[in-house]
């Protein structure tokens, strides 16, 4: 991957402009020089902790931008694609800084949060200080950094597909059986409900047919008494019809012996007969309908009754009984329905569980057979790291029951620094400099696993020098054939093994002010072998210094 970093107005640096090539690559020079200030200035561009104290004296804000030619299907440009930043062309990282301690970060010139920043920076530079491992501090990185060196990312997607689809059923099965529970605490209620509603069985409109029924034999009732006894006048013994016939009858007799004196008498008495007939038959029929079964009374009313009663007691309207026995028993359907889903679901999750369990348990197998296999790979790498009485162990603790997205693991990287001591965590054991070479050596035995494109060193080699100098310089190259590296260092034998040198020098700012300013330069061969030689010799290089300095060039060419 290649990388160009462009500084300006941070610390010592007034304008910097730097392209690391593929390869390694080495930054060199006098203590105090800026070696740091640049190493700060790239975790700044990768989403590291900003600091007003980090701008340069007398500006308002400084900027740092570091530029990645890095593959498309790179992790952290997928991490962008999924935040909707463009990810087109070289990913540009920029972070503005003021000097009031506000930050700013943008990712191919659009903002986003210094978190994002972070996660993508992460995944394109590891930067290893002696106090600062990053890659050994946390556990959880161990387990990551074993699972790339025995290549189970496959296996580890599919435990963690496993494990959301488990606890995805299990969600689901909790909130189902909350509901089913819910219901189940009405159950009797809704079943003794949709017993009485379908035992009394409302009917649409039912209630209007009865109350109008109701009232018109209640009126009955009340007129019954009228009707029969005008039909007791015009028909029973006292009625005039017999005594007006008689009269009739007897006029008629008479109208002959005077002609002209009763005849429209008559006419007039026959019609009144005629029409007490009909009221007769008027008031026969007034009484047949007036006519009703007491009981049917009582049974109408009873019906009515209870219709109201069950309006009351389900707080409907009487109109709504038969819609509401329609729901309730949908609802004793769900409800049985439900407790036949409750075991299937059940169900589900059981063999979810198993299939997590059994990818969980084969991923373990695997990653102690993994785990033997990094500690040997690591202690081959030790002797020559002047690490020749350390030890370095794997731990995996194995609890099933403490199952996780990852599997059922905890990984640790243990160490025993001489024989005789107690072994521990690595981070608790190890001395920063014991630190950092077990780091080397657990980088040399990744190659290129589970690594992030470009890694950086600071001053790695401290505290050793010569063979165990040489021997850092040799992993260093040898992890520079497959990651780019950069190597901040102070040992000969690791700046001879550079494809490209940088030297780091401090001196007057190009603006003819008294500010110092901090500058790099790509060394070309003959300034290399200068300034190899101040590495060998110190302040006063002599020409024996010299002429190691080209022996190490040359050895390493």
């Amino acid at each position: 991957m290649l990388i160009q970093l462009s500084i300006r107005d941070i610390v010592l640096i007034e304008r910097l402009d730097l392209a690391f090539e593929t390869g390694l690559s080495v930054l060199t020079g006098e203590t105090g020089a800026g070696k740091s200030i640049l190493l700060d200035s790239l975790s700044l561009a990768l989403g590291g902790r900003g600091d007003g104290d980090l701008v340069r004296h007398g500006e308002d804000k400084g900027q740092v931008t570091a530029v990645f030619d890095v593959g498309m299907e790179h992790g952290a440009r997928t991490l962008l694609r999924e935040n909707g930043i463009d990810d087109e062309g070289d990913l540009i990282f920029r972070r503005q800084q003021s000097a009031d301690g506000r930050t700013k970060a943008y990712v191919n010139d659009q903002p986003v949060s210094v978190q994002l920043m972070r996660q993508a920076g992460q995944m394109l530079v590891e930067i290893h200080g002696q106090h600062d491992d990053r890659a050994l501090v946390d556990t959880n990185a161990h387990r990551t950094l074993l699972d790339a060196f025995a290549g189970l990312t496959d296996e580890v997607s599919e435990i963690s597909r496993l494990y959301r689809l488990w606890r995805d059923s299990e969600r689901t099965l909790k909130k189902h059986r909350e509901k089913v529970e819910s219901a189940a605490r009405e159950a009797d209620y809704l079943r003794s409900s949709v017993a009485e509603l379908e035992k009394l069985q409302p009917q649409d409109g039912e209630e209007e047919e009865l109350a109008d029924r109701r009232q018109k034999m209640m009126k009955a009732e009340r007129i019954a008494g009228d009707i029969a006894e005008a039909s007791e006048f015009l028909n029973g013994n006292a009625s005039p019809v017999p005594h007006i016939a008689s009269l009739v009858r007897r006029l008629e007799r008479k109208s002959h012996e005077a002609p002209g004196l009763l005849e429209d008498t008559v006419t007039l008495l026959d019609a009144a007969l005629d029409q007490l007939s009909n009221a007769q038959m008027e008031v026969e029929a007034a009484l047949r309908k007036t006519e009703y079964d007491p009981r049917e009374l009582e049974r109408v009313e009873e019906r009515l009754f209870a219709l109201r009663a069950a309006s009351r007691k389900y707080s409907v309207p009487v109109t709504e009984l038969p819609a509401l026995a329609v729901r309730m028993i949908a609802d004793l359907a769900d409800l049985d329905a439900g407790e036949e889903r409750l075991a299937r679901l059940d169900a589900e999750v059981g063999l979810a569980r198993e299939s997590y369990d059994a990818a969980a348990r084969a991923l373990s197998d695997k990653r102690h057979h993994a785990g033997a296999a990094l500690a040997g790979a690591v202690m081959a790498e030790l002797p020559a790291l002047k690490l020749e009485r350390a030890r370095f162990m794997v731990e995996i603790s194995t609890d099933a029951g403490d199952a996780l997205a990852e599997g059922i693991d905890v990984v640790e990287f243990h160490v025993q620094t001489n024989p005789g001591t107690r072994p521990g965590s690595i981070m608790k054991v190890a001395s920063g400099g014991e630190l950092s070479r077990f780091l080397l050596a657990l980088k040399v035995a990744l190659a290129d696993r589970g690594s992030a494109p470009t890694l950086v060193f600071d001053e790695i080699d401290t505290g050793v020098g010569g063979a165990v100098a040489d021997a850092i310089g040799q992993r260093l190259k040898r992890l520079s054939e497959r990651v780019q590296v950069l190597s901040v260092t102070h040992a000969p034998q690791v700046a001879a093994r550079a494809a490209t040198h940088l030297l780091i020098s401090k001196g007057p700012s190009a603006d003819g002010s008294e500010k110092i300013a901090t500058r790099v330069a790509t060394m070309a061969q003959k300034d290399r072998t200068e300034e190899i030689a101040r590495m060998l010799a110190g302040a006063s290089v002599t020409e024996e210094a010299r002429a190691a300095a080209k022996r190490l060039l040359a050895g390493n060419g």
